[in-house]
């Protein structure tokens, strides 16, 4: 563990130490973010009989929205020539979200990126691959200071430019890799193009983020590197990543380091706290940033948190995977649909790969959606190998029973009907260094 003291805290002195930093925090922004000043007193909350944890739920939300509506600079605590770092988002939904760091930002930033990395399994002493994007996005240098302070050599490599990676990779020959899943299944898949088995890549740790992702693409990942995945979490405006941590002895979700990161699930419709173990909205409240802090932080993603022990000794919360988010979720038909729920159903056919793509479109008042996704490379060289031993009738009837099935378990597990259409292995998108867009919806809904 990089700060054992802190890690393995047990969760009465946690609470205590949240409660005292809750307290400090509304006194903070009420003073200095005028937004803030506002919605606490639209809440009715006085900071100086604020009760700390006990009171939490009084809170008003922060959204992204809020964000935007105050760009840039507009959230900010501290004076602007106190912040030493800004980055944002892309922006290509609207205004980007402009995010602070004070120097003690940075020193939080580097110090829940270090640990993260700790917990991946990283050591002192190894290196690190980091194809994380760098520039506006927190992802690249995020990990990168976090690498630094742990002790790694940090090779900055940033996203894209697949072929200048698998040189670095086989040339340096780095311990640890960092970017997103579908970056890491590309790169499996060039390593497997150029005959390089998975023994022979030096990589031993692959730490994916930014995207939800599946046990189908942790095997995907694990069995094409030759590594173990774990996964990172963290979104810019609550700092970048960091926020959480799958540990290596576990694999069973991601500990929030929760003396900075205050989680709760509330229900996605009332805002409700919903209890350990149910599935609903992470809502994240930023103990101890200065230029950007943040109450209750309507975060979008769907998960659940759960606080019983931990095989690898830490006491801090941990989150499940990300189900999906709000704003991904698609309406099909009346039936709420995440990406995440079609990769679970994928999963359990072995017939196809974890490689795919969703359209919806609408066709007058109807929507049509068709999944396209890649079947498995042992059964396109069986059916390959029939057409060109003229059995094309048995290879036809074989795509036939392998659509039926996905479409018959989507329909099924989901509830929605969708037309399947097969790939052969490669036609799917796949990621050039950034987020994987898997789904595309053609509907003009705000027509």
């Amino acid at each position: 563990m990089y700060q054992p003291e802190i890690e393995t805290m047990p969760q009465d002195r946690l609470r205590r130490l949240q409660d005292e930093r809750l307290k400090r925090l509304v006194a903070y922004v009420h003073q200095r973010v005028p937004f803030y000043r506002e919605r606490l007193a639209e809440a009715g909350v006085d900071p100086g009989r604020f009760a700390g944890l006990g009171d939490l739920p009084r809170l008003p939300f922060t959204r992204k929205q809020d964000l935007r509506d105050h760009y840039p600079f507009g959230l900010f605590a501290v004076p602007r020539e106190r912040v030493i770092r800004v980055h944002a988002s892309s922006g290509t939904t609207g205004k980007p979200t402009v995010v602070g760091y004070t120097r003690k930002d940075i020193g939080v930033f580097a110090e829940v990126n270090a640990r993260s990395l700790a917990a991946a399994g990283a050591r002192p002493g190894m290196m690190l691959h980091n194809a994380y994007g760098y520039g506006l996005f927190t992802g690249g240098l995020g990990v990168h200071y976090g690498g630094e302070l742990l002790g790694l050599t940090v090779v900055p490599v940033s996203g894209g430019m697949t072929e200048r990676q698998i040189t670095l990779i086989q040339d340096f020959r780095p311990d640890v890799i960092t970017a997103t899943p579908s970056y890491l299944q590309t790169l499996a898949e060039e390593f497997k193009k150029r005959g390089v088995a998975p023994e022979a890549i030096s990589l031993k740790i692959a730490i994916p983020g930014a995207e939800p992702w599946t046990e189908a693409i942790r095997r995907d990942i694990e069995e094409g590197l030759g590594v173990k995945a774990v996964n990172i979490y963290g979104l810019s405006e609550v700092i970048g990543p960091g926020v959480s941590q799958e540990c290596v002895e576990g694999q069973a979700g991601s500990h929030i380091w929760e003396d900075h990161f205050l989680p709760e699930v509330v229900d996605p419709e009332t805002g409700e706290p919903l209890p350990e173990g149910e599935k609903g909205v992470l809502v994240l409240t930023t103990l101890t940033k200065e230029a950007l802090p943040l109450l209750r932080y309507w975060t979008g993603d769907i998960t659940y948190l759960v606080r019983e022990p931990c095989v690898c000794g830490r006491t801090h919360a941990r989150m499940g995977p990300v189900l999906g988010r709000t704003d991904d979720m698609l309406i099909i038909r009346g039936v709420n649909v995440y990406p995440t729920q079609v990769e679970a159903v994928l999963e359990a056919i072995p017939e196809v790969a974890p490689h795919y793509q969703l359209v919806v479109r609408r066709e007058g008042t109807l929507d049509e959606a068709v999944l396209r996704v890649e079947v498995s490379e042992p059964v396109f060289r069986r059916i390959a190998h029939e057409v060109l031993s003229d059995e094309v009738v048995e290879a036809d009837h074989e795509l036939c029973r392998i659509r039926d099935r996905v479409r018959s378990k989507i329909k099924d597990t989901i509830g929605v009907t969708m037309r399947v259409e097969l790939l052969a292995p490669g036609e799917a998108p796949r990621s050039a260094g950034g987020k994987l867009r898997r789904v595309v919806d053609e509907r003009n809904l705000t027509a």
